[in-house]
C-alpha cells in the first residue's frame, strides 16, 4: 500500500514539475513571433477536424489502403532455371563442385583441455602471485 502512495506521489511530483517548462515553452517572443516550440504546439480537435474537412474538399487526401506502399526486396533469383542448371553443369565439368558430403568440415573444438586440474590450479596460483590476475569486476567488459 505503502509503495502504491509513494508512486502517486512521484508521478503527481513529475506533473509538477513539467507543466511549468511546458507553458515556458508556448510563450512568445517580445516581438511577438512565437517560438519554434510553440510553433508545434497542440491543435484542438477542432481545429483539426476543420483543416481535415477543407483537405477532404480540396481533393487532398489519400483514400484508405491507397497510399505509396514502401517497396519490399526482391526474392526473385536473376537467373532462371534453365540458366542455373546450365551453370552447374558447366561448374561441374570445370571440376569446381563438389561431391556430397566431401566439402570441407568445420573443425569441432576440444572439449578435452590439455592441462589436468592440478596443473590448472597451480597455474591460477602462479598467475595470482605474478600480480597477473585481473580482480573480480575490473576487467575490461566492466566500465
Amino acid at each position: 500500500m505503502t509503495s502504491k502512495i509513494a508512486a502517486a506521489t512521484f508521478v503527481v511530483a513529475v506533473m509538477a514539475m513539467t507543466t511549468p517548462a511546458v507553458q515556458a515553452q508556448a510563450t512568445t517572443t517580445p516581438a511577438g513571433a512565437s517560438t519554434p516550440a510553440a510553433a508545434a504546439a497542440p491543435v484542438s480537435r477542432a481545429q483539426r477536424k476543420a483543416e481535415t474537412a477543407a483537405a477532404n474538399k480540396a481533393g487532398q487526401l489519400t483514400p484508405a489502403g491507397e497510399g505509396p506502399i514502401s517497396p519490399t526486396p526482391s526474392t526473385k533469383s536473376t537467373m532462371t532455371k534453365a540458366e542455373r542448371k546450365a551453370q552447374a553443369k558447366a561448374d561441374e565439368k570445370a571440376g569446381k563442385m563438389v561431391a556430397a558430403g566431401e566439402g570441407p568440415i568445420s573443425p569441432t573444438p576440444s572439449t578435452k583441455s590439455s592441462m589436468t586440474r592440478a596443473q590448472r590450479k597451480a597455474q591460477a596460483k602462479a598467475d595470482e602471485k605474478a600480480g597477473k590476475m585481473i580482480p573480480a569486476g575490473e576487467g575490461p567488459g566492466n566500465k
